[in-house]
């Protein structure tokens, strides 16, 4: 018999019983804060206010930036443009901006990790400033994932961003492991995702995804090396999904016109899908997923085992 999973619950905290009173989230005295304040005025902006977290106690700065001094994090997703339009109707329709993103100082300028769809319906508007929380921290940056509420990421996002910030990050902190980093990325199967939708941009990522969940783990290689293995994984993976495209072109020559062919494929070729082991070997899986695609044979392949199967549809 299967051993159950323990689940560990969150105790229940105590009413206010973390962070700061509201007397305390006043008192900053922070060499930092103050520096960035003196930068912010020398930028043409203009500092509101400075507090403490009320959480983990850490200044922040509330600041009134000049906006073209302000843009998004150079490795975050491309903005909706939809999304931009309802954020500017409903600024227009209120007469207000309500909602401060948040913000570094970067190289002279300012850098949001969590505010671009509001920064650049500000611009369409026309206005001449952004209300920002302005961090000292420039780790800040970094945290993309966990800080972007204001629209969900989807997997090609998450993918994408993740691998743009390892690049980014083995540039700047190439000695320290990929691991060292596991909160900013959140999945170790994003990156190698991310690698690979750089490479092909209309993969269909979510039918690979579960396998990659099981398979890959944070790397405890430096970030310059890390990151080499990251693109060496996503190839494997883009020669695998060279052989599903093409049992999916043969399943659809048959009559197949189902949207979960692609899923249903990978589900066929995927070795651990019935295994309750937790520990893989990386390269094993994914060569065993290219020699059972190599060999799929279309002609045993029944209308109703992909009608069974169902699953997510090719195109995310």
């Amino acid at each position: 018999m299967a051993k159950k999973k323990s689940v560990r619950r969150r105790k229940k905290a105590a009413a206010k019983s973390l962070g700061l009173s509201p007397e305390e989230t006043g008192s900053v005295s922070d060499p930092a804060l103050s520096k960035l304040m003196e930068q912010v005025r020398a930028d043409g902006g203009t500092t509101l206010t400075a507090y403490r977290d009320p959480i983990g106690g850490t200044p922040v700065l509330l600041a009134a930036l000049p906006i073209d001094r302000v843009e998004p994090t150079p490795f975050q997703r491309d903005p909706s443009q939809p999304h931009v339009k309802r954020l500017m109707d409903v600024i227009e329709k209120l007469g207000r901006f309500l909602d401060p993103i948040i913000a570094i100082r970067e190289h002279d300028s300012y850098w949001t990790p969590n505010g671009n769809h509001r920064l650049q319906a500000l611009r369409k508007l026309g206005a001449r400033t952004v209300v920002a929380l302005l961090l000292p921290d420039p780790e800040v940056a970094f945290k993309i994932l966990a800080l972007n509420t204001e629209k969900a990421h989807n997997l090609k996002e998450k993918s994408l961003e993740t691998i743009r910030m390892e690049r980014a990050l083995a540039e700047q902190s190439g000695n320290r492991l990929e691991r060292e980093f596991a909160f900013e990325f959140d999945q170790p199967a994003f990156l190698t995702l991310g690698a690979a939708y750089d490479k092909r941009p209309r993969l269909s990522g979510g039918a690979y995804q579960s396998v990659l969940r099981r398979i890959e783990d944070f790397l405890d290689e430096r970030m310059t090396k890390a990151l080499a293995e990251r693109e060496r994984r996503a190839a494997k993976l883009l020669a695998i999904d060279d052989e599903v495209g093409r049992i999916v072109q043969k399943l659809k020559g048959r009559g197949f016109t189902s949207p979960y062919l692609r899923p249903f494929v990978v589900a066929r070729i995927n070795p651990i899908r019935f295994s309750t082991s937790t520990e893989f070997d990386v390269d094993d899986v994914l060569d065993r997923m290219q020699r059972a695609a190599t060999k799929f044979n279309v002609e045993k392949i029944k209308q109703e085992d992909v009608v069974r199967a169902g699953g997510a549809p090719e195109e995310e």
